[in-house]
Protein backbone atom coordinates (compact mmCIF):
# COMPACT_ATOMS: atom_id res chain seq x y z
CA UNK A 1 0.00 0.00 0.00
CA UNK A 2 1.24 3.60 -1.31
CA UNK A 3 1.70 5.91 2.17
CA UNK A 4 1.24 9.32 0.77
CA UNK A 5 1.75 12.14 3.07
CA UNK A 6 0.41 15.53 2.49
CA UNK A 7 2.72 17.79 3.65
CA UNK A 8 3.13 21.53 3.95
CA UNK A 9 6.34 22.68 4.22
CA UNK A 10 9.51 21.61 4.42
CA UNK A 11 10.34 19.99 7.29
CA UNK A 12 7.24 17.76 7.23
CA UNK A 13 8.53 17.11 3.56
CA UNK A 14 11.82 15.71 5.01
CA UNK A 15 9.83 14.14 8.16
CA UNK A 16 7.78 12.36 5.43
CA UNK A 17 10.40 11.01 3.37
CA UNK A 18 12.32 9.78 6.47
CA UNK A 19 9.43 8.35 8.38
CA UNK A 20 8.78 5.83 5.25
CA UNK A 21 6.69 7.62 3.12
CA UNK A 22 6.36 6.49 -0.26
CA UNK A 23 5.02 9.96 -2.07
CA UNK A 24 4.20 13.19 -0.70
CA UNK A 25 1.42 15.68 -1.38
CA UNK A 26 3.19 19.19 -1.54
CA UNK A 27 0.74 21.99 -0.62
CA UNK A 28 0.59 24.65 1.88
CA UNK A 29 -2.32 26.14 4.44
CA UNK A 30 -3.63 21.94 5.68
CA UNK A 31 -6.15 24.54 7.63
CA UNK A 32 -7.97 25.16 4.55
CA UNK A 33 -7.97 21.81 2.79
CA UNK A 34 -4.10 22.98 1.23
CA UNK A 35 -3.28 25.74 -1.30
CA UNK A 36 -0.55 25.33 -3.83
CA UNK A 37 3.09 25.51 -2.22
CA UNK A 38 5.18 29.17 -3.33
CA UNK A 39 8.04 28.54 -5.60
CA UNK A 40 10.70 28.76 -3.04
CA UNK A 41 9.02 25.62 -1.49
CA UNK A 42 8.85 23.75 -4.33
CA UNK A 43 12.70 24.51 -4.60
CA UNK A 44 13.69 23.71 -1.53
CA UNK A 45 11.87 20.27 -2.54
CA UNK A 46 12.95 19.39 -5.77
CA UNK A 47 16.59 20.14 -4.14
CA UNK A 48 16.18 17.83 -0.95
CA UNK A 49 13.52 15.03 -1.59
CA UNK A 50 14.06 12.00 -3.32
CA UNK A 51 10.95 10.23 -2.91
CA UNK A 52 7.85 11.22 -5.54
CA UNK A 53 6.15 14.70 -4.71
CA UNK A 54 2.70 15.37 -6.13
CA UNK A 55 1.60 18.91 -6.46
CA UNK A 56 -1.40 20.44 -5.14
CA UNK A 57 -3.07 22.91 -7.54
CA UNK A 58 -5.56 24.66 -5.93
CA UNK A 59 -5.32 28.66 -6.66
CA UNK A 60 -7.79 29.74 -3.10
CA UNK A 61 -9.40 28.08 -0.50
CA UNK A 62 -13.45 27.77 -0.68
CA UNK A 63 -14.98 26.01 -3.30
CA UNK A 64 -13.93 24.35 -6.45
CA UNK A 65 -15.68 26.55 -8.76
CA UNK A 66 -13.04 28.80 -10.47
CA UNK A 67 -13.11 32.26 -12.59
CA UNK A 68 -11.40 32.95 -15.72
CA UNK A 69 -8.21 34.30 -14.47
CA UNK A 70 -8.24 32.13 -11.71
CA UNK A 71 -8.20 28.97 -14.09
CA UNK A 72 -5.51 30.39 -15.70
CA UNK A 73 -3.09 30.85 -12.51
CA UNK A 74 -4.05 27.18 -12.44
CA UNK A 75 -2.47 26.18 -15.77
CA UNK A 76 0.52 28.37 -15.52
CA UNK A 77 1.33 26.80 -11.98
CA UNK A 78 1.00 22.95 -13.72
CA UNK A 79 3.26 24.16 -16.34
CA UNK A 80 5.74 25.64 -13.58
CA UNK A 81 5.50 22.13 -11.69
CA UNK A 82 6.01 20.10 -14.63
CA UNK A 83 8.46 21.98 -15.80
CA UNK A 84 10.53 21.43 -12.57
CA UNK A 85 10.35 18.17 -12.79
CA UNK A 86 7.84 16.61 -10.35
CA UNK A 87 6.32 13.46 -10.86
CA UNK A 88 2.30 14.70 -10.55
CA UNK A 89 -0.10 17.52 -9.86
CA UNK A 90 -3.23 16.89 -7.48
CA UNK A 91 -6.22 19.42 -8.84
CA UNK A 92 -9.98 19.76 -9.04
CA UNK A 93 -12.79 21.76 -11.00
CA UNK A 94 -16.59 21.57 -10.40
CA UNK A 95 -19.26 23.22 -12.21
CA UNK A 96 -21.44 25.51 -10.00
CA UNK A 97 -23.93 22.58 -9.92
CA UNK A 98 -21.17 19.75 -8.22
CA UNK A 99 -21.10 18.58 -11.22
CA UNK A 100 -17.36 17.81 -13.09
CA UNK A 101 -16.26 20.69 -15.03
CA UNK A 102 -15.62 18.39 -17.63
CA UNK A 103 -13.69 20.63 -20.44
CA UNK A 104 -11.66 22.26 -17.95
CA UNK A 105 -10.87 18.87 -16.36
CA UNK A 106 -9.54 18.09 -19.85
CA UNK A 107 -7.53 21.46 -20.32
CA UNK A 108 -5.68 20.87 -17.13
CA UNK A 109 -5.48 16.65 -17.92
CA UNK A 110 -3.79 18.21 -20.94
CA UNK A 111 -1.02 20.96 -19.03
CA UNK A 112 0.11 17.97 -17.15
CA UNK A 113 0.56 15.32 -19.61
CA UNK A 114 3.56 13.45 -19.05
CA UNK A 115 2.33 13.65 -15.22
CA UNK A 116 0.11 11.83 -12.65
CA UNK A 117 -3.10 13.42 -12.36
CA UNK A 118 -4.92 13.36 -9.18
CA UNK A 119 -8.37 14.42 -8.63
CA UNK A 120 -8.82 15.86 -4.93
CA UNK A 121 -11.18 16.15 -2.32
CA UNK A 122 -13.60 17.97 -5.06
CA UNK A 123 -15.19 14.58 -5.50
CA UNK A 124 -16.88 14.49 -2.01
CA UNK A 125 -18.58 17.50 -3.31
CA UNK A 126 -20.27 16.05 -6.37
CA UNK A 127 -23.81 14.78 -6.15
CA UNK A 128 -23.49 11.43 -8.08
CA UNK A 129 -20.01 10.01 -7.31
CA UNK A 130 -20.63 6.67 -9.47
CA UNK A 131 -21.07 9.05 -12.40
CA UNK A 132 -18.42 11.14 -11.46
CA UNK A 133 -15.66 8.30 -11.49
CA UNK A 134 -17.14 6.87 -14.99
CA UNK A 135 -16.82 10.59 -16.50
CA UNK A 136 -12.72 11.00 -14.93
CA UNK A 137 -11.69 7.52 -15.99
CA UNK A 138 -13.02 8.32 -19.35
CA UNK A 139 -11.33 12.21 -19.03
CA UNK A 140 -7.57 10.17 -17.84
CA UNK A 141 -7.47 10.75 -14.62
CA UNK A 142 -5.05 8.71 -12.40
CA UNK A 143 -5.75 9.04 -8.87
CA UNK A 144 -9.54 9.90 -7.17
CA UNK A 145 -8.18 11.07 -3.77
CA UNK A 146 -11.65 11.02 -1.36
CA UNK A 147 -13.11 10.12 2.02
CA UNK A 148 -16.23 8.79 0.81
CA UNK A 149 -17.99 11.62 1.15
CA UNK A 150 -17.68 11.95 4.83
CA UNK A 151 -16.09 14.40 6.66
CA UNK A 152 -13.47 11.26 8.00
CA UNK A 153 -12.61 8.45 5.62
CA UNK A 154 -13.62 5.65 8.26
CA UNK A 155 -16.88 6.87 8.01
CA UNK A 156 -16.57 6.66 4.37
CA UNK A 157 -15.58 3.42 3.56
CA UNK A 158 -18.44 2.21 2.08
CA UNK A 159 -18.68 4.36 -0.59
CA UNK A 160 -14.58 4.43 -1.21
CA UNK A 161 -15.43 0.16 -1.26
CA UNK A 162 -18.18 0.82 -4.12
CA UNK A 163 -16.15 3.47 -5.98
CA UNK A 164 -13.19 0.61 -6.15
CA UNK A 165 -15.31 -2.34 -7.27
CA UNK A 166 -16.55 -0.07 -10.16
CA UNK A 167 -12.91 1.38 -11.25
CA UNK A 168 -11.34 -0.18 -14.18
CA UNK A 169 -8.22 2.41 -14.15
CA UNK A 170 -8.13 4.91 -11.31
CA UNK A 171 -6.53 4.26 -7.68
CA UNK A 172 -9.02 5.09 -5.37
CA UNK A 173 -7.15 6.72 -2.77
CA UNK A 174 -8.92 7.42 1.25
CA UNK A 175 -8.17 10.48 2.50
CA UNK A 176 -8.75 12.50 5.75
CA UNK A 177 -8.50 10.87 9.31
CA UNK A 178 -6.20 8.27 8.39
CA UNK A 179 -3.96 6.66 11.18
CA UNK A 180 -2.58 4.12 12.75
CA UNK A 181 -5.62 3.15 14.50
CA UNK A 182 -8.18 2.40 11.04
CA UNK A 183 -5.62 2.01 8.22
CA UNK A 184 -5.61 -1.87 8.65
CA UNK A 185 -9.16 -1.36 7.72
CA UNK A 186 -8.46 0.16 4.05
CA UNK A 187 -5.72 -2.15 4.06
CA UNK A 188 -7.97 -5.32 4.44
CA UNK A 189 -10.39 -3.56 1.95
CA UNK A 190 -7.75 -3.72 -0.53
CA UNK A 191 -6.91 -0.50 -1.37
CA UNK A 192 -3.68 0.84 -3.39
CA UNK A 193 -2.81 3.89 -1.79
CA UNK A 194 -3.94 6.10 1.15
CA UNK A 195 -3.54 9.79 1.95
CA UNK A 196 -2.69 11.31 5.20
CA UNK A 197 -0.97 14.42 7.03
CA UNK A 198 0.61 12.62 10.33
CA UNK A 199 0.58 16.15 11.80
CA UNK A 200 0.54 16.75 15.81
CA UNK A 201 0.60 20.42 17.17
CA UNK A 202 4.03 21.86 18.15
CA UNK A 203 4.10 24.98 19.99
CA UNK A 204 6.89 27.22 18.85
CA UNK A 205 6.74 30.03 21.21
CA UNK A 206 8.25 30.51 24.41
CA UNK A 207 5.73 33.55 25.14
CA UNK A 208 2.04 34.50 24.36
CA UNK A 209 1.13 36.61 21.40
CA UNK A 210 -1.27 39.32 21.95
CA UNK A 211 -3.38 39.32 18.78
CA UNK A 212 -4.36 36.37 16.34
CA UNK A 213 -3.53 36.82 12.81
CA UNK A 214 -5.78 34.21 11.78
CA UNK A 215 -9.59 35.40 10.75
CA UNK A 216 -12.53 32.25 11.40
CA UNK A 217 -14.92 34.46 9.89
CA UNK A 218 -12.75 34.72 6.34
CA UNK A 219 -12.73 30.65 6.70
CA UNK A 220 -16.63 29.28 4.97
CA UNK A 221 -16.14 27.73 2.24
CA UNK A 222 -19.15 29.07 0.68
CA UNK A 223 -17.85 32.47 0.94
CA UNK A 224 -15.57 34.43 -1.07
CA UNK A 225 -13.55 37.16 0.05
CA UNK A 226 -12.62 39.47 -2.29
CA UNK A 227 -11.68 42.80 -2.45
CA UNK A 228 -14.45 45.31 -2.93
CA UNK A 229 -13.78 48.68 -4.78
CA UNK A 230 -16.80 50.08 -3.13
CA UNK A 231 -15.10 49.95 -0.08
CA UNK A 232 -11.69 51.06 -1.82
CA UNK A 233 -13.62 53.69 -3.06
CA UNK A 234 -15.37 55.02 -0.06
CA UNK A 235 -11.74 54.77 1.78
CA UNK A 236 -10.74 57.54 -0.42
CA UNK A 237 -13.57 59.38 -0.19
CA UNK A 238 -13.12 59.84 2.90
CA UNK A 239 -9.58 61.28 2.23
CA UNK A 240 -10.66 63.53 0.18
CA UNK A 241 -8.97 61.66 -2.95
CA UNK A 242 -12.08 61.76 -5.25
Amino acid sequence: MVIEVCAASIKSALTAQSAGADRIELCTALGVGGLTPTFGLLKQVKELISIDVHVLIRPRMGDFTYSDLEFQTMCSDIELVKKMGFKGVVCGVLNSDFTIDVERTKKLIRAASGMKFTFHRAFDWVVDPQAALRTLELLGVDIVLSSGQKTKAVDGIALLERLQLQSSSIVIMPGSGINDSNINQFEHSGFKAVHLSGVVPEYKLDLTHKIPMSSPSMLLDDMSYETSAIVLKRVKKALGNN
